[in-house]
């Protein structure tokens, strides 16, 4: 059987268990549609959470990310895991004792404030959207590849998949499909590393094998991609960055995860408090499982593509084009590897030709310039291709793929869609609208929401983990604090909520738009529009803390200027931080 079959087996074989699984638990009323009526199992809860959390980002372009700079992008790791604690500690179990549907509705009632209620949706929207251009962009890389079109057309095929499941599921449709979504996309991660682990270092556990001793050569893995990277102009792989940069970033990855919406309201799907914390720990349980996994990933990726490329060591001539293995040529056709011969020897030249001090060294050799451009996103995708893997497991990580992105894109939406449907519609615009013209406006917001997606993913701003960066940045700007300080301060009034979530989100958006001319030009790439020096040197990646930050101080400057929030608020902020009772919705 050729490959291209096989990739349609597998990946159609997914998908047809996950719109089964959304017909078998459609949402018959908004309670299911927003709360999967509130009786998920914690365990069942924790696994769609770690699907929901795991998305393109986390399977396709973090160790991509990771394999094309080394160490410094751990911060991906760091600031993920890190923040999925703080959200299950700070965040998860209050805001479940508060017991409401949606995150704009605690930060409305809360702030007793309509006002400070549409801020919220404003920005739940923002970061939902730029959140989930990541992950259409991921799908469209997948489809791109394994079933051989456009990935124009791949992104438009993954739309289609999530309308079918999304639309019709809801949050409970969506959460038992997560739980397989998370069953494929895990399988399908560790297999090929366990199988590539086991080619270079012997050693069957990949986060293990990463510390090993690289087989062929008898230096540690490490040791070895270090020498192979430096003697081609790169950095060493484990070579530290700007500490102030990693910190920043690790910190606005941290607390733009607890202030993510999509994963906010997994926790309102579960009976009770007690609940909620058990789903936090059984998801990291399942998140750790990838997350252990992914720099051995991306460090073999990369010691597979230079030896793909320089089969005889990197002081030894490149490998013919002519003559380039078939996964290049495979990837060749999405367009995300691209090949130029600059010197015109007919060899496939790859290094950093704008390293400092290696010019004369690529001059003796006789290179004019790289000549290999590679999508970091491809590098998971691609991986069991490199490595000579069998068929059955390419097609495996394929369809793993399009799981990790689909289940996060469909937990935005759902986000999106409530925030449109429960907050502005039925709280606001027509507070006397049916349960059933409430369900229906969710679903046609959801539907909305994935054709704006769509059209916004056929022009990303870079990878999906950097797109998927941005979108931390804002959520850590704006909703954060504005949650933090619900929960922890009884003297923060609607005036400092609302004007600090503001002054957050705006100087957070102005700093994107200053120095991201994909904002401005659809059709660029951010890595080609970045002006030559940031305000202190702080990417626009690793900006949100600095927002976070003027959010906290406007809000409390602001409160303390002016009249202190009511008594029964006061009273609502001290029953929310009270660890008893499971919190019922008091409404829908």
């Amino acid at each position: 059987m050729d490959q291209y079959t096989l990739n349609l087996l597998i990946v159609g074989a997914s998908f047809a268990l996950y719109i089964g699984i959304a017909i078998w638990s459609r949402a018959g009323s908004t309670a299911e549609f927003y709360a999967a009526n509130r009786g998920v199992h914690p365990v069942m809860n924790g696994m769609a959470t770690a699907a929901d959390w795991m998305s393109a980002a986390s399977f396709i372009s973090m160790a991509g990310l990771i394999a094309g700079v080394g160490y410094t992008n751990s911060t991906y790791l760091m600031g993920w895991t890190g923040g999925y604690v703080l959200l299950a500690l700070l965040l998860a179990p209050y805001l479940r004792k508060f017991g409401k549907y949606t995150v704009p509705q605690f930060i409305g009632d809360r702030f007793y404030s309509q006002t400070a209620r549409l801020v919220a949706v404003v920005c739940l929207i923002i970061i939902s959207i730029t959140y989930v251009i990541g992950q259409m962009t991921g799908a469209g890389v997948a489809f791109s590849r394994f079933l051989e079109v456009e990935a124009s057309t791949g992104l438009w095929i993954a739309s289609a998949v999530v309308f079918v499941y999304a639309v019709l599921g809801g949050m409970k449709g969506i959460t038992y499909t997560q739980v397989a979504q998370y069953v494929v996309l895990i399988i399908a991660y560790s297999i090929p590393a366990i199988f590539i682990s086991m080619q270079l270092t012997g050693n069957p556990l990949p986060w293990l094998g990463l510390f090993s001793t690289h087989t062929e050569s008898g230096l540690p893995l490490l040791q070895k991609l270090d020498q192979v990277v430096t003697d081609l102009g790169f950095n060493a792989y484990t070579a530290q960055g700007s500490m102030l940069n990693m910190t920043l970033f690790t910190l606005s990855l941290m607390i733009g995860t607890a202030g993510l919406p999509h994963v906010i309201i997994r926790f309102f799907t579960v009976p009770k408090v007690a609940d909620a914390r058990w789903s936090a720990g059984w998801a990291l349980v399942f998140i750790a499982l990838l997350y252990l996994t992914a720099p051995a990933v991306g460090a073999m990726a990369r010691l597979n593509i230079i030896n793909t490329i320089f089969p005889g060591g990197p002081q030894a001539e490149a490998v013919l084009y002519d003559e380039r293995p078939d996964w290049m040529r495979n990837w060749e056709v999405t367009g995300l590897l691209k090949f130029e011969d600059k010197n015109g020897d007919g060899r496939i030249q790859y290094y950093n030709d704008t390293a400092a001090g290696f010019a004369e060294t690529a001059a003796s050799r006789g290179w004019s310039g790289n000549e290999l451009t590679i999508n970091n996103d491809i590098l998971v995708l691609a991986n069991p291709e490199i490595a000579q893997l069998p068929g059955w497991v390419i097609g495996l990580i394929a369809a793993g793929g399009l799981a990790a992105a689909l289940s996060t894109a469909a937990g935005l939406l759902l986000a999106i869609s409530s925030a449109i449907s429960h907050d502005l519609i039925k709280d606001w615009l027509r507070p006397g609208i049916s349960e059933a013209g409430e369900l229906m406006t969710a679903r046609v917001a959801m539907a909305g929401a994935i054709l704006v997606a769509t059209l916004l993913g056929l022009n990303p701003p870079g990878f999906a983990a950097q797109t998927v960066a941005l979108a931390f940045g804002l959520a850590a700007a704006s909703i954060f604090p504005a949650l933090m300080m619900g929960i922890f301060s009884k003297r923060i009034n609607a005036a400092g909520a609302t004007i600090g979530m503001l002054v957050g989100l705006t100087v957070t958006c102005l700093y994107l738009f200053t120095y991201l001319g994909w904002f401005f030009i659809p059709g660029t790439n951010m890595l080609e529009n970045l002006p030559a020096n940031y305000l202190f040197d702080i990417p626009p990646t690793a900006f949100g803390p600095i927002g976070a930050l003027l959010n906290f101080g406007v809000a409390y400057v602001v409160s303390a200027m002016t009249e202190a929030p009511p008594r029964h608020v006061q009273e609502l902020v001290d029953s929310v931080r009270v660890p008893r009772g499971a919190g019922a919705a008091t409404s829908h």
